[in-house]
């Protein structure tokens, strides 16, 4: 049986403060009152720009010893150079900070927009370049340019261990034999993402972990999980354990459903 770690996508919303976090919990509290009540954290400020390594050894700093963070790839690499010729841009985002992790490291999503179709030789080029281990990434880091100066970049690694990678297309295009063959072939998950109906959502198993992002019910970011939705979740999250790892993220953060979901998703696992 693999491992099931449920949490959120991000953790600072100003929207959640006196709901999910009691009112007057300080802003610099709220990753360590979250990582108490789940087992992993998305961190998708990554997404959007260049983190530091300060930043990554802080969150690490405040997670129990077996906390997991997912980390989410650039913007800038997938929607902006839509994978071609990113391997500087790939440098700058593995410099950046993600191995101050160290241990705390899990799988890295990249997440293509709607308007990117399926072509082979672009994701097989960008499967090449993603390194599997925090020895390769360090390596692959170093080779970063200004944009992360030599005096905030992290291109060493504490320690060798694996990495996970797993993609979230948005196109259908995807959905065919020989796209998750493809995702096989590179050992990179298929996201399974629930977008209420907007996206499709493939459940094809292609790495040994199954990664989820659960977007909205009804309502994409906005509404909240029913009983019969999570107990339909939670037997899916079973049955992928009973062959690997499972790691889930609620992402319907809009109106403050999704700590709330991840933790009674966490109840129905236990």
């Amino acid at each position: 049986m693999g491992r099931i770690r449920v949490g959120i996508s991000g953790w600072t919303y100003a929207g959640w403060r006196g709901d999910f976090y009691p009112a007057g919990l300080p802003q610099r509290l709220e990753l360590a009152y979250a990582a108490e009540r789940m087992s992993s954290v998305e961190i998708n400020g990554s997404f959007y720009s260049l983190q530091r390594p300060t930043s990554y050894a802080a969150w690490r700093e405040q997670t129990p010893d077996d906390f997991v963070f997912a980390v989410k790839g650039g913007r800038f690499i997938t929607h902006m150079k839509k994978l071609r010729g990113v391997e500087t841009p790939a440098a700058n985002f593995f410099a950046s900070g993600v191995l101050a992790l160290g241990p705390k490291l899990g799988p890295v999503l990249w997440q293509l927009p709607a308007n990117l179709p399926y072509d082979a030789e672009r994701l097989d080029d960008f499967f090449r370049l993603l390194p599997r281990t925090t020895t390769a990434a360090a390596a692959l880091a170093a080779g970063h340019d200004a944009k992360v100066p030599e005096d905030r970049a992290l291109t060493v690694a504490d320690a060798e261990r694996p990495i996970r990678h797993c993609l979230e297309f948005r196109s259908p295009t995807y959905c065919t034999d020989e796209a998750f063959d493809l995702l096989r072939a590179h050992d990179i998950g298929c996201v399974v993402a629930d977008t209420a109906g907007k996206w499709p959502m493939a459940e094809a198993v292609t790495s040994d972990f199954v990664y989820v992002r659960l977007h909205g019910d009804t309502e994409l970011y906005a509404s909240g999980y029913s009983v019969e939705a999570l107990d339909r979740w939670a037997e899916k999250c079973r049955g992928w354990a009973a062959a690997g790892d499972v790691y889930v993220y609620f992402d319907n953060d809009a109106k403050g459903f999704a700590p709330h979901d991840a933790v009674s998703l966490l109840d129905r696992l236990s």
